[in-house]
């Protein structure tokens, strides 16, 4: 049998609940080895994260960023995943980088919006209006069939495009007031400063934070992590690596203490709404064991498919 190369073709046979099912499961096991390494050229990066549970097996995903490539109409950011059994070590897949990346990323958030984020939640507001945002307007729905979505980027423009796109989504230009109002709060933005400021936000309120993925990226104030129960999705990969956590960790703003959970704590019932009324924030970081997890239940749906 040749080697299985999944595409987004299978997309169609993918549901996000029943990845948080699997997400679930996954955090059950042994917590994951893991390891990143990067390369550089110049402005050129390429970036490689393993990870290994045992049970489930093990997967490398390597993505180039190469930030020059809009200019010639392609995307920044491009790669591979390899998928690897965990009884011979042998390679059973390669898994669509996009895809992969897509259900991971938006899994990830949506796991931790379906644990913190009240049951009730319906208006729902994006900051930032990519390709992460897309997804969130899907995946959320899955858990919150009745959400509202406010839409708000740098750029009026993007965001009025944005809402002219999907139904039941509407754009706005005040960011205040778009966070104000919000049930829940993602942002998906590639900021270097917060742009959501903690005095905006209300009792009962959850964030899921998306966008920071290097040291030197924020998307919320200390003031915001001051007044909010704080989760991460892996303290491994989260806490001194990325500068949401990393920056105010390091200047006093939050002690580690103050993170009272992770996806592995989900057994103990640690990782739940504190309170009714309480400000939760989730940051997202993404390490590689999500994206085994997620290959993972990908390469299930297409062998039950198969």
């Amino acid at each position: 049998m040749s080697l299985p190369i999944i595409t987004p073709e299978i997309e169609p046979h993918l549901d996000w609940r029943a990845l948080l099912t699997a997400f679930d499961a996954a955090h059950r096991l042994s917590p994951a080895e893991l390891d990143d390494t990067f390369l550089y050229r110049g402005e050129d990066t390429l970036l490689s994260r393993a990870a290994w549970i045992d049970g489930m097996g093990a997967l490398v995903k390597t993505a180039t960023i190469f930030p020059g490539n809009p200019a010639q109409g392609l995307a920044s950011v491009n790669g591979a995943a390899a998928l690897y059994s965990d009884s011979d070590g042998l390679l059973q897949a390669m898994v669509d980088f996009h895809l992969l990346t897509k259900w991971k990323t938006a899994g990830d958030s949506l796991f931790a919006a379906s644990l913190l984020a009240r049951p009730e939640s319906r208006r729902i507001t994006l900051v930032g209006a990519g390709t992460v945002a897309r997804s969130m307007v899907d995946a959320y729905r899955a858990v919150f069939p009745q959400a509202e979505f406010t839409i708000w980027a740098r750029r009026v423009e993007s965001a009025e495009a944005f809402a002219r796109d999907l139904e039941g989504v509407t754009a706005e230009a005040d960011l205040q007031r778009a966070v104000a109002g919000a049930d829940i709060i993602c942002t998906a933005t590639m900021s270097r400063e917060p742009v959501v400021m903690g005095e905006w936000l209300q009792p009962g309120q959850h964030l899921d934070l998306i966008g920071a993925f290097r040291a030197d990226m924020r998307e919320v104030d200390d003031t915001a992590l001051q007044r909010a129960a704080l989760f991460v999705d892996s303290r491994k990969t989260v806490l001194d690596h990325i500068g949401e956590m990393k920056d105010p960790l390091a200047r006093g703003v939050i002690a580690r203490e103050d993170i009272r959970a992770d996806f592995y704590d989900i057994a103990s019932g640690r990782f739940t709404r504190p309170a009714p009324d309480a400000i939760t924030i989730c940051k997202n970081g993404g390490g590689a064991h999500l994206d085994l997890m997620t290959a993972r239940y990908i390469f299930d749906v297409w062998q039950a498919q198969n």
